[in-house]
């Protein structure tokens, strides 16, 4: 096995206890702690990281406060977005180096890193760079009651200090998602990282500095959620909360936010419907389907996790799924020669071991996989995995899973389709795979999700919005969209007369 060489600056990099990055600054955590971060392609510790408690928290949460209201708030949006391209130029420098902590950390293959979110962050950063110079007011022609002569204009105003808090599975670009708008809108943050994969948000931390973002603007805490991004979720004096990640979770920082009303947008689970029409490219859509769940080892929130296919084209599409399943090579992801690594950690491995030995207690048909390969030892494998439930009892059906697991459905009857479809409680995506026009935009107009992807699966881009429906979140992130979720508008009368 061809396990790549460790990068000389990512070997310093790592060599020494990682603070916390606080005012400009790296800082010795008030806890004194410090906790292992995990390869889970081995199973062995690698790196240590600061513990982040509510001192920390305090300590982060005043830095931004005081950036927000001085240094940062003298800097010219044509000055902004000069710094946003800078930093987006110093990670696409430091690609191959971001690519591989989280190759490290995470476990996904080092091209999937490279390309799949390092090239995406500084595309992002660059997206949103271009948005400082254009949030704008407007002038309204009012009707006052007593007939004066009044002017009325809006202003944009940033909502001031953002608690962001980001998950593992995609540990680079999601800090990108959030640290773009707030950049953009003049917003100052607390980002605080999945204790799984806390490296590279904090390689992130540097980049900041050295593009030349003022002290105070972005810090840095990495920690625990009980310990760190709970009192930050209920801290005062924070503006507004960012949070990807479980339904659950989003529930309790909903709950925490009410105590100063903060601002929230929630990105959170799903339990995507992927349609397969008789009219489609079989051999496309399959490929399509295969992607779209085995991709970053099922580890994706809009996961083509539910497969509903026509009971006329269903051997097919089980055929060319099992080739797909076949063709991955699961192993590290240092490992250039490998295209699925290993799940995150051991508790998310018992996590999806679990629903795969419930689905089989529950009836449900293994096509392929379900297990880890044989070859492999010490790390967190999980083969590429097909079930078929035709009636969608098993458990798997209906829950987020998580993993490289889908969950293959039968179907004869459009509008029993799309009830099927919809009956769930997540709403964050879905799909349609036909060649007939009307059938597809008909079939999308029905489908609640905040993303439908026809013929294609996971097309995001930072001009469109990307958010659910139902209990898959709140708010939306990318596009102009988001530049509302990181402001506050202001109205303001003259009275001329």
């Amino acid at each position: 096995m061809a396990i790549m060489d460790i990068f000389s600056d990512v070997q310093q990099f790592l060599s020494e206890p990682k603070k916390l990055f606080i005012g400009g600054e790296w800082v010795e955590p008030s806890s004194g702690e410090y906790f292992p971060v995990e390869n889970p392609a081995t199973g062995q510790n690698f790196a240590q990281v600061s513990m982040a408690v509510e001192a920390d928290v305090d300590r982060a949460v005043a830095a931004a406060r005081n950036a927000q209201e001085g240094a940062w708030a003298k800097v010219q949006p044509a000055e902004r977005s000069r710094l946003m391209i800078r930093l987006a130029e110093l990670i696409e420098a430091d690609a191959e180096n971001l690519g591989q902590i989280i190759s490290l950390e995470n476990g996904k293959p080092y091209t999937n890193a490279y390309k799949g979110e390092v090239v995406i962050t500084a595309n992002i950063i660059r997206y949103f760079a271009g948005w400082p110079s254009k949030i704008e007011g407007s002038t309204i022609p009012v009707s006052p009651r007593g007939g004066e002569p009044m002017l009325n204009y809006t202003l944009r105003e940033p909502v001031g200090v953002c608690a962001l808090i980001v998950p593992w599975n995609f540990p680079l670009s999601m800090c990108a998602w959030k640290l773009g708008p707030v950049l953009a809108t003049g917003c100052t943050a607390v980002l605080k990282p999945a204790e799984q994969t806390p490296l590279v948000a904090l390689r992130l931390a540097e980049l900041i500095q050295k593009a030349g973002i003022p002290a105070g603007v972005v810090n840095v805490l990495t920690g625990f959620g009980d310990r760190a991004g709970a009192p930050l979720s209920a801290h005062d004096d924070v503006d507004k909360i960012a949070f990807t990640g479980s339904t659950g979770v989003g529930r309790m920082i909903a709950k925490a936010a009410a105590g100063n009303m903060k601002k929230v947008s929630l990105e959170l689970g799903g339990k995507s419907p992927n349609i397969i029409l008789p009219d489609a490219d079989i051999v496309r859509a399959a490929k399509g389907s295969a992607d779209g769940i085995f991709y970053n080892q099922g580890q994706v929130c809009t996961a083509a996790s539910r497969l509903y296919v026509h009971e006329s084209v269903l051997d097919q599409t089980l055929e060319e799924l099992r080739k797909h399943a076949a063709a991955h090579l699961v192993g590290p992801g240092l490992d250039p020669a490998n295209t699925m690594g290993p799940l995150v950690s051991r508790e998310q491995h018992g996590i999806v071991k679990g629903y795969v030995d419930r689905a089989l207690n529950e009836g449900a048909e293994l096509i392929c996989g379900g297990k880890a390969p044989a070859h492999l030892e010490g790390g967190y494998f999980m083969e590429p995995t097909v079930f078929l439930d035709r009636q969608e009892q098993a458990c798997i059906a209906r829950e987020e899973i998580f993993g490289p697991v889908v969950t293959v459905m039968s179907w004869s009857d459009v509008d029993e389709l799309v009830h099927r479809a919809n009956n769930t409680p997540f709403g964050l995506a879905a799909g349609v795979w036909t060649n007939n026009l009307k059938q597809a935009h008909t079939i999308a107009a029905k489908l609640k999700a905040g993303s439908v992807w026809i013929n294609c699966w996971n097309v995001v881009d930072p001009a469109s919005p990307f958010g659910g429906y139902k209990q898959s979140g709140w708010g939306r992130e990318m596009g102009k969209n988001v530049i509302d979720a990181y402001t506050e508008t202001k109205s303001v009368f003259v009275d001329l007369s």
